[in-house]
């Protein structure tokens, strides 16, 4: 899941002259900027907690994720890439407003800019497999990234949604990751499927029916409409579906328990996917060409436990999560993932909010690629590695580390310090591993 540079000076303009917008009206809340309040703009008198408990919850949230190359890498020079994401969205809950019982309208858009460390870290003609900076990617542009309606049935033992909607909010899923290296954070399927599963912010129309057959287990069904359109630049907020390609259809078996007296909560998570879309089969490239075509399916695992409370506080304490994604071995450039990642919520008294993690990710490139990448190069009679028509082989794994420090300055920001390690980048052998130093920031608005 490459990306290209993006270049958006109008989208700069005017998430610029929204930012002002909102900064003149926070003037007039007693509260702006305050660091008690859950906003930075306040609460405008009390009229947005009004409004919440009324039924209309607005979010208005600014990301942004820089990253230096300290060194080795395709690109040994010392570089710094900027990339942000906007998100506005806006949640009814209908049965406060319409008095439909446990309904609710979800409508967000996102914007995305800036540019990608990663371009520089892999070689350019195969890139990185993840991202040192997760929020860049799936084309820097305006999309509506979610429209869809939510409703209970049946005193919530089913439970529907339909719209658009993103696959890995709902499958795949955990909240709360801090990670800025995509590898370690959530809806890891669809990161290494992503011409076929698409994750945030890229949109589809589609829904899924949950079955909640414990208060603790669900089962859900999936089915989303595959539309390359949806992913190009530009096309964020293309609701038709002349370009249908096909379906993806996940499955998910979940369970999420609390243990002991604290109720230490836990996120466990089996699923499985198919897509009616062929693609190439990679042991079948001859000829000039991939002779056969086949349909993509692959599987998923997500373990996720909190495993102690902190002065008695669930919501600090140790958590360890445990990944892994199995792709088919016919059509899927990385057949197989695994990641392992331990967090520390509120180590400090002074600092109960606070957050260190430290992760670790392997990404396994599939032999049958790196084979037709070997075929290719022979029959192009090139031989190499510094040729520029030459394609890097990518063979075994790469590997992603990172360690961070989430500091909560106020209840509406967050900063968040992190230095990351990429073994073979790309999973290509002639690229140094490379160290990279990282920040990210978090704003409520």
């Amino acid at each position: 899941m490459k990306n290209r540079k993006a270049r958006f000076p109008s989208a700069r303009v005017a998430s610029g002259t929204l930012l002002m917008a909102m900064l003149s009206t926070s003037a007039l809340a007693a509260d702006a900027l305050s660091p008690d309040s859950e906003w930075m703009a306040g609460d405008w008198g009390g009229y947005r907690t009004q409004l919440q408990n009324d039924g209309i919850k607005f979010d208005v949230n600014y990301t942004m994720e820089s990253a230096a190359n300290l060194g080795g890498g395709a690109d040994s020079n010392t570089t710094m890439r900027y990339s942000d994401q906007w998100t506005f969205g806006t949640n009814f809950d209908l049965e406060k407003l319409l008095n439909w019982q446990d309904a609710e309208f979800q409508m967000t858009v996102t914007n995305r800019d800036g540019q990608n460390l990663s371009d520089q870290v892999g070689d350019r003609r195969a890139g990185m497999l993840s991202s040192v900076q997760e929020v860049y990617g799936r084309g820097q542009t305006w999309r509506l990234t979610q429209f869809w309606l939510r409703k209970g049935l049946f005193d919530d033992v089913v439970d529907v949604k339909a719209g658009r909607v993103t696959v890995g909010e709902d499958f795949d899923n955990f909240d709360g990751n801090l990670f800025q290296n995509l590898a370690l954070g959530s809806g890891q399927a669809g990161n290494w499927r992503g011409d076929r599963w698409f994750n945030w912010p890229v949109s589809q129309w589609g829904g899924r029916i949950k079955f909640n057959l414990t208060p603790e287990l669900f089962f859900q069904v999936g089915f989303y409409n595959q539309n390359r359109a949806n992913y190009d630049r530009g096309d964020g907020f293309r609701l038709d579906t002349r370009h249908s390609e096909g379906n993806l259809v996940p499955i998910e078996l979940g369970w999420k328990p609390t243990f002991g007296p604290e109720k230490l909560p836990g996120n466990y998570r089996i699923g499985y996917y198919t897509s009616s879309v062929d693609g190439d089969v990679y042991s079948s490239w001859r000829n000039g060409g991939y002779q056969d075509q086949a349909r993509a399916y692959g599987g998923y695992l997500l373990l996720q436990q909190q495993l102690t409370a902190q002065s008695g506080d669930v919501n600090r304490g140790l958590g360890i999560r445990l990944q892994a994604v199995m792709n088919d071995h016919k059509t899927s450039k990385t057949d197989n993932y695994q990641s392992f990642a331990l967090t520390w919520t509120g180590p400090f008294d002074a600092r109960p909010q606070d957050e260190i993690g430290v992760g670790a990710a392997r990404i396994h490139v599939n032999s049958d690629y790196t084979r037709s990448l070997r075929q290719q190069n022979q029959a192009n009679g090139e031989s190499r590695f510094d040729s520029p028509t030459y394609l890097p082989v990518q063979s075994g794994s790469e590997y992603n580390y990172e360690i961070y420090y989430n500091a909560k300055v106020t209840n509406w920001m967050s900063l968040r310090p992190n230095l990351q390690y990429v073994v073979a980048p790309g999973a290509v052998s002639e690229v140094k591993d490379a160290f990279i130093g990282g920040i990210s920031a978090n704003f409520a608005f």
